[in-house]
Protein backbone atom coordinates (compact mmCIF):
# COMPACT_ATOMS: atom_id res chain seq x y z
CA UNK A 1 0.00 0.00 0.00
CA UNK A 2 2.74 2.38 1.10
CA UNK A 3 4.64 1.63 -2.96
CA UNK A 4 1.33 2.45 -4.43
CA UNK A 5 0.96 6.07 -2.27
CA UNK A 6 4.23 6.64 -3.27
CA UNK A 7 3.12 5.90 -7.19
CA UNK A 8 0.33 8.30 -6.92
CA UNK A 9 1.89 10.84 -5.35
CA UNK A 10 4.38 11.10 -8.10
CA UNK A 11 1.63 11.12 -10.22
CA UNK A 12 0.49 13.78 -8.69
CA UNK A 13 3.34 15.76 -8.23
CA UNK A 14 4.56 15.38 -12.38
CA UNK A 15 0.88 16.82 -13.20
CA UNK A 16 1.50 19.47 -10.89
CA UNK A 17 5.07 20.16 -12.46
CA UNK A 18 3.12 20.31 -15.76
CA UNK A 19 0.67 23.06 -14.16
CA UNK A 20 3.29 25.05 -12.10
CA UNK A 21 3.68 27.98 -15.36
CA UNK A 22 -0.26 28.28 -15.02
CA UNK A 23 -1.04 28.20 -11.32
CA UNK A 24 1.94 28.29 -9.81
CA UNK A 25 2.08 27.93 -5.98
CA UNK A 26 -1.13 26.07 -6.49
CA UNK A 27 -0.22 23.63 -9.04
CA UNK A 28 -0.98 21.20 -6.90
CA UNK A 29 -4.56 21.74 -5.91
CA UNK A 30 -5.02 22.07 -9.84
CA UNK A 31 -3.61 18.96 -10.30
CA UNK A 32 -6.18 17.79 -8.14
CA UNK A 33 -8.72 19.61 -9.87
CA UNK A 34 -7.48 17.84 -13.39
CA UNK A 35 -7.31 14.50 -11.78
CA UNK A 36 -11.18 14.72 -10.44
CA UNK A 37 -12.03 15.72 -14.01
CA UNK A 38 -10.60 12.64 -15.35
CA UNK A 39 -12.01 10.62 -13.32
CA UNK A 40 -15.55 11.71 -13.67
CA UNK A 41 -14.84 11.28 -17.45
CA UNK A 42 -13.91 7.98 -17.15
CA UNK A 43 -17.18 7.35 -14.80
CA UNK A 44 -19.40 9.21 -17.45
CA UNK A 45 -20.50 6.13 -19.39
CA UNK A 46 -21.60 4.81 -16.68
CA UNK A 47 -23.23 7.86 -15.32
CA UNK A 48 -24.94 7.60 -18.81
CA UNK A 49 -25.86 3.68 -18.38
CA UNK A 50 -27.48 5.03 -15.28
CA UNK A 51 -29.55 7.60 -16.42
CA UNK A 52 -31.16 4.83 -19.01
CA UNK A 53 -31.79 2.53 -16.10
CA UNK A 54 -33.40 5.55 -14.23
CA UNK A 55 -35.44 5.92 -17.68
CA UNK A 56 -36.31 2.25 -17.95
CA UNK A 57 -37.34 2.28 -14.42
CA UNK A 58 -39.70 4.98 -14.78
CA UNK A 59 -41.37 3.07 -17.33
CA UNK A 60 -41.78 0.22 -15.28
CA UNK A 61 -43.33 2.40 -12.87
CA UNK A 62 -47.43 1.98 -13.31
CA UNK A 63 -46.49 -1.85 -13.93
CA UNK A 64 -45.22 -2.09 -10.51
CA UNK A 65 -48.01 0.07 -8.91
CA UNK A 66 -50.36 -3.17 -10.67
CA UNK A 67 -48.36 -5.79 -8.50
CA UNK A 68 -48.93 -3.98 -5.14
CA UNK A 69 -52.42 -4.01 -5.58
CA UNK A 70 -52.36 -7.88 -7.07
CA UNK A 71 -50.15 -8.83 -4.05
CA UNK A 72 -51.12 -6.32 -1.33
CA UNK A 73 -51.06 -9.40 0.95
CA UNK A 74 -48.54 -10.82 0.63
CA UNK A 75 -44.82 -8.56 0.38
CA UNK A 76 -42.50 -11.62 -0.18
CA UNK A 77 -44.55 -12.12 -3.37
CA UNK A 78 -44.73 -8.84 -4.06
CA UNK A 79 -40.90 -8.60 -3.86
CA UNK A 80 -40.69 -11.67 -6.01
CA UNK A 81 -42.61 -10.50 -8.96
CA UNK A 82 -40.71 -6.85 -8.77
CA UNK A 83 -37.59 -8.10 -9.17
CA UNK A 84 -38.65 -11.00 -12.03
CA UNK A 85 -40.09 -7.90 -13.81
CA UNK A 86 -36.56 -5.87 -13.43
CA UNK A 87 -34.94 -9.55 -14.95
CA UNK A 88 -37.83 -9.64 -17.62
CA UNK A 89 -36.93 -5.81 -18.85
CA UNK A 90 -33.16 -6.57 -18.45
CA UNK A 91 -33.30 -3.76 -15.78
CA UNK A 92 -31.23 -3.91 -13.05
CA UNK A 93 -31.90 -1.74 -9.60
CA UNK A 94 -28.62 -0.77 -8.75
CA UNK A 95 -27.52 0.79 -11.49
CA UNK A 96 -27.76 4.32 -10.36
CA UNK A 97 -25.40 3.52 -7.72
CA UNK A 98 -22.19 2.61 -9.84
CA UNK A 99 -21.05 5.94 -10.67
CA UNK A 100 -20.89 6.90 -6.87
CA UNK A 101 -19.11 3.39 -6.05
CA UNK A 102 -16.52 3.79 -8.66
CA UNK A 103 -15.45 7.39 -7.51
CA UNK A 104 -15.17 6.16 -3.77
CA UNK A 105 -11.77 4.54 -4.29
CA UNK A 106 -10.21 8.01 -5.93
CA UNK A 107 -11.37 10.02 -2.65
CA UNK A 108 -10.11 7.47 -0.65
CA UNK A 109 -6.63 7.82 -2.01
CA UNK A 110 -6.54 11.15 -2.07
CA UNK A 111 -7.96 11.47 1.45
CA UNK A 112 -5.12 8.86 2.66
CA UNK A 113 -2.47 10.49 0.35
CA UNK A 114 -2.98 13.96 1.86
CA UNK A 115 -3.40 12.72 5.75
CA UNK A 116 0.01 10.51 6.03
CA UNK A 117 2.74 12.47 6.86
CA UNK A 118 5.03 10.06 5.11
CA UNK A 119 5.50 8.17 2.22
CA UNK A 120 7.88 5.08 1.50
CA UNK A 121 9.70 6.32 5.32
CA UNK A 122 10.39 9.85 3.52
CA UNK A 123 8.57 12.70 4.60
CA UNK A 124 4.92 13.64 2.90
CA UNK A 125 6.24 16.90 0.35
CA UNK A 126 2.58 17.23 -1.01
CA UNK A 127 1.62 18.40 2.54
CA UNK A 128 3.42 21.60 1.98
CA UNK A 129 1.68 22.35 -0.79
CA UNK A 130 -0.93 25.07 -0.32
CA UNK A 131 -4.46 26.54 -1.96
CA UNK A 132 -4.13 30.07 -1.77
CA UNK A 133 -3.07 30.39 2.02
CA UNK A 134 -4.48 26.64 2.86
CA UNK A 135 -2.27 23.95 3.37
CA UNK A 136 -3.74 20.95 0.90
CA UNK A 137 -3.32 18.81 3.97
CA UNK A 138 -4.89 20.88 6.44
CA UNK A 139 -8.48 20.94 7.85
CA UNK A 140 -11.40 23.56 8.44
CA UNK A 141 -10.48 23.59 12.34
CA UNK A 142 -6.78 24.12 11.37
CA UNK A 143 -7.71 27.28 9.39
CA UNK A 144 -9.90 28.68 12.21
CA UNK A 145 -6.97 27.99 14.56
CA UNK A 146 -4.64 29.97 12.41
CA UNK A 147 -6.92 33.43 11.91
CA UNK A 148 -10.24 32.39 11.84
CA UNK A 149 -12.96 31.85 9.61
CA UNK A 150 -12.19 35.38 8.04
CA UNK A 151 -8.21 34.56 7.98
CA UNK A 152 -6.39 33.94 4.61
CA UNK A 153 -6.87 30.20 5.44
CA UNK A 154 -10.21 30.43 6.06
CA UNK A 155 -10.97 32.42 3.10
CA UNK A 156 -10.04 29.50 1.16
CA UNK A 157 -12.98 27.44 2.86
CA UNK A 158 -15.98 30.24 2.68
CA UNK A 159 -15.21 29.97 -1.00
CA UNK A 160 -15.44 26.43 -1.20
CA UNK A 161 -18.40 26.48 1.05
CA UNK A 162 -20.55 28.81 -1.15
CA UNK A 163 -19.81 27.08 -4.06
CA UNK A 164 -21.04 23.65 -2.25
CA UNK A 165 -24.33 25.89 -1.18
CA UNK A 166 -24.85 27.02 -4.29
CA UNK A 167 -24.60 23.90 -6.11
CA UNK A 168 -26.59 22.34 -3.22
CA UNK A 169 -29.26 24.73 -3.53
CA UNK A 170 -29.45 23.86 -7.39
CA UNK A 171 -29.67 20.80 -6.90
CA UNK A 172 -32.67 21.39 -4.13
CA UNK A 173 -34.37 23.47 -6.51
CA UNK A 174 -34.26 20.56 -8.97
CA UNK A 175 -35.13 17.73 -6.88
CA UNK A 176 -38.41 19.63 -5.32
CA UNK A 177 -39.55 20.20 -8.85
CA UNK A 178 -38.55 17.18 -9.98
CA UNK A 179 -40.83 15.08 -6.96
CA UNK A 180 -43.25 17.49 -7.53
CA UNK A 181 -43.89 16.21 -11.21
CA UNK A 182 -43.86 12.80 -10.05
CA UNK A 183 -47.29 11.52 -11.26
CA UNK A 184 -49.55 10.35 -8.39
CA UNK A 185 -50.10 6.09 -7.74
CA UNK A 186 -53.90 4.57 -8.34
CA UNK A 187 -55.81 5.25 -5.44
CA UNK A 188 -55.55 1.11 -5.24
CA UNK A 189 -52.08 1.44 -4.94
CA UNK A 190 -52.15 4.06 -2.48
CA UNK A 191 -54.27 2.22 0.00
CA UNK A 192 -52.26 -1.00 -0.31
CA UNK A 193 -49.25 1.03 0.60
CA UNK A 194 -50.95 2.94 3.78
CA UNK A 195 -53.22 0.08 4.84
CA UNK A 196 -51.85 -3.29 3.82
CA UNK A 197 -48.25 -4.76 4.75
CA UNK A 198 -46.39 -2.09 2.95
CA UNK A 199 -47.39 0.40 5.27
CA UNK A 200 -43.86 0.62 6.87
CA UNK A 201 -42.49 0.97 3.68
CA UNK A 202 -44.99 3.96 2.34
CA UNK A 203 -43.43 5.60 5.74
CA UNK A 204 -40.00 5.47 4.21
CA UNK A 205 -40.54 6.52 0.99
CA UNK A 206 -42.84 9.55 2.95
CA UNK A 207 -39.94 10.28 4.96
CA UNK A 208 -37.15 9.94 2.09
CA UNK A 209 -39.67 12.74 0.11
CA UNK A 210 -38.96 14.93 2.40
CA UNK A 211 -35.76 14.41 3.19
CA UNK A 212 -34.30 14.02 -0.34
CA UNK A 213 -33.83 17.31 -1.48
CA UNK A 214 -31.84 18.50 1.54
CA UNK A 215 -29.14 15.49 0.95
CA UNK A 216 -26.88 17.49 -1.33
CA UNK A 217 -26.45 19.98 1.67
CA UNK A 218 -24.29 16.85 3.70
CA UNK A 219 -21.19 17.78 1.37
CA UNK A 220 -21.12 20.70 3.11
CA UNK A 221 -20.36 18.72 6.32
CA UNK A 222 -17.33 16.37 4.41
CA UNK A 223 -15.85 19.60 2.95
CA UNK A 224 -15.79 20.34 6.59
CA UNK A 225 -14.01 17.80 8.08
CA UNK A 226 -11.34 16.04 5.31
CA UNK A 227 -8.28 17.87 4.16
CA UNK A 228 -8.53 20.16 2.15
CA UNK A 229 -7.15 17.96 -0.74
CA UNK A 230 -10.17 15.54 -0.33
CA UNK A 231 -12.53 18.83 -0.40
CA UNK A 232 -11.05 19.85 -3.25
CA UNK A 233 -12.01 16.49 -4.64
CA UNK A 234 -15.46 16.48 -3.53
CA UNK A 235 -16.43 20.12 -4.50
CA UNK A 236 -15.15 19.61 -8.08
CA UNK A 237 -16.82 16.06 -8.26
CA UNK A 238 -20.06 17.61 -6.69
CA UNK A 239 -20.55 20.08 -9.61
CA UNK A 240 -19.64 17.69 -12.37
CA UNK A 241 -22.11 15.66 -10.88
CA UNK A 242 -24.61 18.99 -10.84
CA UNK A 243 -24.17 19.77 -14.52
CA UNK A 244 -23.68 16.29 -15.80
CA UNK A 245 -27.28 15.40 -14.11
CA UNK A 246 -28.96 18.51 -15.18
CA UNK A 247 -28.17 17.03 -19.02
CA UNK A 248 -28.80 13.84 -18.44
CA UNK A 249 -31.87 13.92 -16.35
CA UNK A 250 -33.63 16.88 -17.89
CA UNK A 251 -36.40 14.77 -19.79
CA UNK A 252 -36.78 12.24 -17.05
CA UNK A 253 -38.56 14.33 -13.70
CA UNK A 254 -39.60 11.79 -12.08
CA UNK A 255 -36.43 9.58 -12.02
CA UNK A 256 -33.93 12.11 -12.13
CA UNK A 257 -35.35 12.90 -8.59
CA UNK A 258 -33.09 10.26 -7.05
CA UNK A 259 -30.52 10.78 -9.14
CA UNK A 260 -29.89 14.53 -8.23
CA UNK A 261 -29.85 13.97 -4.18
CA UNK A 262 -27.85 10.57 -4.38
Amino acid sequence: MSTFMSVFASLVEHIADLLDPLFHASATAAAIILFTAFVRLLVHPLSRASARGQRQRAKLQPRIAELRTKHKKNPEKLQKAIMELHKEEKVSPLSGCLPSLFQLPAFFLLYHLFSNTSLGGEPNALLGHTLGAAPLGGRFKDALADGGLFGAQGVVYLVLFAIVAAVASFNYVRTKRQMAAQPVLPAAATSTAADGPQAPMAGAMASMTKIMPLMSFMTLFTVGFVPLAAALYVVTSTTWSAVERAVLYRDMPTAAALATAA
